[in-house]
């Protein structure tokens, strides 16, 4: 990263003045990139505020300056390079380096003109130390017309990522990407002007150079990827398991026709032998293309970098605690109100961590102090208030798997031979006592007054299997709401199911709010049950397979297929940073065998074919839009004369009132965008590249299901409209609103459990087993909860993943530089950065009005998650443009 210590003196990113003709300094061609060559040069870093006005030089061990020489031509181009180096956050101002001077060798440029007669001019940019940028001048003849395309050389000994190439003739190219050294690979990059070319529309001197980039991307699907590679590709999930260290370890490859699965970024790593079918896990991290690592250059990536650092230093040191239990409720307060110590002392740790690892002087071990979430703060016991667990629902971190109910009884489609009969044993009775005064149970159901939260066929088929497993247990659940007059749900009946086995037969049992004691420990009990399995269904579907997982294979099918000067490409850019690298990390430490996941997660081991048995029977591509999302599950109908289309079955749904605001100003911009790009139909269907790259994410990267019908075509501009706004929406508000707000509902681990560890007391028990109950509920309660090793783990994590960056990058707030060129591009990206500025002051006024009581209220946290900016830390609220944590 380039540190602003090492340029106080001058502001990375002002501009040098293109206007004067400007010769670029270079050192003496005999002194290139060997080490040998510079081993008596030392450069002493300047400290001063001021902006020297003498001419800057460069010194070699022989004093010697020279210049680049150009031909007699007629017409001078100037330029600068933007630029950040891995190197420069070594270094610092007024450091005397010597072994670091070899890496500012020059960047050889060649610039295409979009005049096919004429040929590539070549010349070379030399690094200024005062000004820290590259800066270069050449000339072109009368003739050369437009330029189009820059090929540039990197003779460094390290990469170095280029955001910006800008020439006094205004031509800019806009980078964002590394250049990887030419000592790795000899092949010089290539970038295209900012202007956006349909295929079709392509000036024949750039034609070739578009056909090979795209080409350079996709690789030949052979060999082991090298980090300094950018090669885009497709693999089935076979490296989360790890027969090498443990064949208790070993997983079943997702990705085919046993665990459908979406497909990740190939990274070619060797096949075990212990295992034919799964590739090997080295300690190394895995590999990304070298344009999805901004762990060097951008603090955006601290929340990657943090989160690997955690994986490494700290969550094993929890581990030291064990499978112990919070003997008392004041036991988990301690976590915030005095901290726990835990073995060792890491400096770097505490560094990076220092919400809640706090060193200890003269002391041997940490002290691990959370700070206490926002909820807790302003309501100690908002966590039994049954209202809040139906608030939740709507407003919490998992509000989208709430739906109608539409059929009674609710019928499972589990095969009843294997999991018994179909109906749920929430009867109309049952339902009628708890809402007697509201209404009856018809007039409940025919005015879409009951809901449910339904994970009985999801998780029955897994209960035996995770109750052979130490330390967990499960039932298959639903849960009825009802929507009182006031428009909050609260929870009416909970269903557990425990499918039959060799050893018992089938058992269910439905628990309701009660006023006795030993009915409201039940409940309380059973509710753990239900927020551990949504806590479940959260993680492994909701957060990592509709965002995170769904999304690679756009990432990657957009590289394959769509070049860098296509519009579509340029649109989605902003949405497709960041993503690819974290998953990378996830893969690595916290969904594979043994990882973060399974030892804290109800699905323990099975926890990833959850995830694909959730693909499989749940995923669309077209119900991924937010409106047809709420649509699918009853939370909504169509209805023109309503602000977005919609009606809302429920009018104060925070997800989707604030959602339906941030999509519809997706689908503005975009609609926008196409529109401008292909104002007749017949462009869509004949852009080559476009075709190629919906057709690859249906039948590769979503390969598993290309044969569903619902997938949609790709003739028109609304199709493309369509499609567009739903992958956007997805990296941006669907991935915010399942994200930041998980420390704050999940920090304190009551509220949301990730993992009931005992079963039911009722639950066949044993004379001893319901005496203990009778005798301590509280500590039957506590047992169920994670252990104290379980809750800091993921309480550490949900505090990193929930936490923003300081240079985040937040949807609407900037123009891109692309999106400069073109004036009816760059005036309808400003409307839509209005429209997101106009977000906040709604939402703002929304959590106001306290007639909302889904957002406010007496120690109610305001739904503040799809609020677009934030500051730096965790804030519970930030929309960025991507899926950057």
């Amino acid at each position: 990263m380039l540190n602003s210590q090492i340029n106080q003196f001058h502001s990375f990113h002002n501009l040098f003045t293109l206007q004067k003709p400007f010769l670029a300094r270079a050192v003496d061609a005999t002194h290139h990139s060997s080490s040998s060559a510079y081993s008596h040069t030392t450069l002493l870093l300047p400290t001063t505020t001021k902006k020297s006005n003498a001419t800057p030089t460069r010194r070699s061990s022989a004093g010697k300056i020279n210049a680049i020489y150009n031909p007699p031509l007629a017409t001078k181009v100037s330029g600068v390079i933007h630029f950040k180096s891995s190197n420069l956050d070594r270094l610092k101002a007024g450091q005397i380096i010597d072994d670091y001077f070899p890496i500012w060798d020059k960047l050889k440029l060649e610039f295409v003109s979009l005049n096919l007669n004429c040929k590539p001019v070549r010349t070379e940019a030399a690094y200024d130390f005062m000004d820290g940028e590259y800066y270069f001048e050449f000339g072109v003849p009368d003739d050369f017309g437009e330029i189009g395309a820059v090929l540039v050389g990197n003779d460094n000994l390290n990469k170095i990522y280029i955001e910006k190439i800008e020439l006094s003739d205004k031509v800019n190219f806009t980078c964002n990407s590394w250049v990887h050294s030419s000592h790795d690979y000899p092949e010089r990059r290539i970038f295209f002007a900012d202007k956006c070319y349909l295929p079709s529309q392509t000036p024949a001197a750039l034609r070739s150079l578009r056909k090979k980039d795209l080409e350079l991307l996709r690789g030949n699907g052979q060999g082991e990827r090298k980090p300094f590679q950018r090669i885009y590709d497709y693999d089935v999930y076979d490296d989360l398991g790890d027969p090498v260290e443990s064949l208790d370890l070993a997983r079943p490859v997702l990705g085919g026709k046993k665990f459908p699965y979406p497909r990740r970024c190939r990274t070619g790593q060797k096949i075990c032998w212990e295992d034919p079918l799964t590739e090997t896990r080295t300690k190394a991290p895995f590999y990304v293309p070298i344009n999805e690592d901004f762990s060097d250059i951008k603090s955006v990536s601290f929340g990657a970098r943090t989160l690997y650092e955690l994986f490494l230093s700290v969550l094993p040191r929890l581990g030291t605690f064990g499978y112990k239990d919070f003997f008392l409720f004041e036991d988990i307060d301690l976590l915030f109100n005095e901290g726990v110590m835990i073995s060792g002392t890491d400096k770097k740790a505490a560094s990076l961590f220092p919400r809640f690892i706090h060193q200890v002087t003269d002391a041997v071990n940490d002290l691990i102090k959370f700070e206490p979430p926002e909820t807790i703060r302003r309501d100690t016991f908002f966590w039994l208030r049954d209202d809040e667990f139906g608030r939740e629902m709507l407003a919490g971190v998992n509000p989208c798997c709430i739906q109608l109910v539409t059929e009674w009884p609710m019928m499972s489609k589990l095969d009843p031979n294997v999991y018994g009969p179909p109906e749920s044993a929430i009867t109309k009775e049952i339902v009628e006592r708890v809402i007697k005064g509201y209404m009856t149970f018809e007039e409940a159901l025919e005015q879409k007054k009951l809901f449910v939260l339904d994970y009985h066929d999801l998780l029955l088929p897994y209960v035996n299997r995770i109750r052979e497993l130490e330390g967990l247990t499960l039932y298959g659940s639903r849960t009825l709401m009802f929507l009182t007059p006031a428009g909050t749900l609260t929870p009416v009946a909970i269903e557990l199911t425990r499918p039959s086995s060799e050893w018992q037969p089938q058992w269910k049992h439905v628990y309701t709010p009660s006023l006795g004691a030993t009915g409201s420990w039940l409940w309380k009990l059973a509710k753990a049950h239900v927020l551990s399995h949504d806590s479940g269904v959260h993680q492994l579907v909701s957060h990592w397979l509709r965002t995170h997982c769904a999304t690679e294979p756009y990432i990657i099918a957009t590289h394959r297929h769509l070049s860098t000067m296509h519009p579509i490409a340029r649109l989605l850019h902003p949405h497709l940073r960041y993503t690819m690298k974290i998953n990378a990390i996830a893969r690595k430490s916290l969904i594979n065998a043994g990882g973060v996941i399974e030892s804290t997660f109800s699905p323990g081991r099975y926890s990833m074919q959850i995830s694909s048995d959730a693909y499989n029977l749940l995923w669309r591509f077209d119900h991924e839009a937010l409106p047809a999302d709420l649509i699918s599950r009853g939370m909504a109908v169509e209805d023109p004369t309503e602000p977005h289309g919609l009606k809302l079955t429920i009018e104060d749904y925070p997800f989707a009132n604030d959602g339906l605001l941030l999509w519809d100003a997706i689908k503005q911009w975009v609609t926008s965008f196409v529109n401008n790009y292909y104002p007749q139909e017949r462009l869509v269907a004949s852009d080559e590249e476009l075709q190629a790259w919906w057709h690859e994410i249906r039948t590769v990267g979503h390969g598993d299901k290309k044969d569903e019908p619902w997938w949609p075509q790709l003739k028109t501009q609304d199709d493309l409209i369509g499609i567009v706004s739903t992958i956007i929406w997805v990296a941006s508000g669907q991935h915010s609103a399942v994200n930041f707000g998980q420390y704050e509902y999940s920090g304190y681990f009551p509220n949301r459990p990730t993992i009931a560890r005992t079963k039911m007391p009722n639950d066949d028990p044993t004379d001893k087993e319901w005496q203990a109950f009778l005798d301590r509920p509280e500590a039957v309660l506590l047992k169920c909860f994670p252990s104290k090793s379980q809750a800091t783990k993921v309480m550490a994590i949900l505090n990193v993943l929930s936490a923003h960056s300081s240079d985040e990058e937040y949807i609407g707030k900037n123009v891109e530089g692309p999106f400069e060129v073109e004036p009816a591009i760059k005036a309808a990206c400003e409307e839509f950065r209005q429209r997101i500025l106009e977000m906040e002051g709604i939402i703002n006024s929304r959590n106001a009005d306290h007639n909302l009581r889904n957002r406010s209220g007496a120690g109610v946290l305001p739904y503040k998650l799809l609020e677009p900016f934030s500051e730096p830390g965790v804030t519970g609220k930030g929309v960025p443009n991507s899926i950057s944590i």
